[in-house]
């Protein structure tokens, strides 16, 4: 693969894995919804796909008709089907930075104060004033927890209060560094390194691949 094609496969990915680590090393949790965290990963491999699919299967003669305008109608189709992918998605809430052993508590606590009709079955959890049943799945290495809808039947509004109630109690939460952040930093700034080298180095190349791509 040239310098070019490295280049716009790997800088949307150093960005989303720079910005995972920062998290990571922060010391407070954070939470978000499963759209926002499935749009992020969604940019991260863009640049795969730009440099994959779009270059493999656009037919020659329609980057000929319409020119670099294509590639502006091609970002737009994968932003459209990211979109979509993300509609469809069940619920889901993550919590970055934080122990599964101190989710269960804290989450009992808050359900309790939203519904006292709330209960928990096993790992699921059912809050029936909220409309949400979700179940709580780990991942102890990453340090990360999610709560994922549990059945079809949800309420968007209700999962809307949970995360809310859940960003507001986290911020009392204090948590350690995650060690797991320093490989994801580390990582992104070699990409960006290597991305700027490219680039500063073999110019030339970058430029001729450049107008080959865009058919210029």
């Amino acid at each position: 693969m040239d310098p070019l094609h490295l280049c716009i496969a790997l800088s949307p990915l150093s960005v989303y894995l720079l910005l995972l680590g920062v998290i990571n090393l922060s010391r407070r949790p954070l939470v978000t919804n499963g759209a926002r965290d499935a749009a992020a990963l969604g940019v991260g491999i863009s640049g795969f796909v730009v440099v994959g699919p779009m270059e493999l299967f656009v037919p020659d003669a329609t980057i000929l008709r319409l020119g670099v305008f294509v590639w502006a109608l091609l970002l737009a189709f994968y932003a459209m089907c990211l979109t979509l992918f993300v509609l469809l998605m069940r619920p889901r809430l993550v919590i970055y930075n934080i122990r599964p052993d101190q989710v269960r508590p804290m989450l009992a606590e808050l359900v309790n104060e939203l519904d006292r009709e709330s209960r928990w079955a096993g790992e699921c959890l059912i809050i029936p004033n909220l409309g949400v049943q979700l179940h709580v799945e780990a991942s102890p290495g990453m340090r990360n927890v999610q709560l994922i809808a549990a059945g079809t039947h949800q309420s968007y509004d209700g999962w809307h209060r949970l995360e809310k109630t859940l960003s507001t109690a986290l911020r009392q939460v204090q948590s350690v560094r995650n060690p797991y952040g320093f490989s994801l930093v580390f990582f992104s700034l070699l990409m960006i390194g290597s991305i700027t080298f490219w680039l500063v180095q073999d110019a030339d190349t970058v430029a001729h691949s450049l107008r080959e791509m865009l058919r210029l």
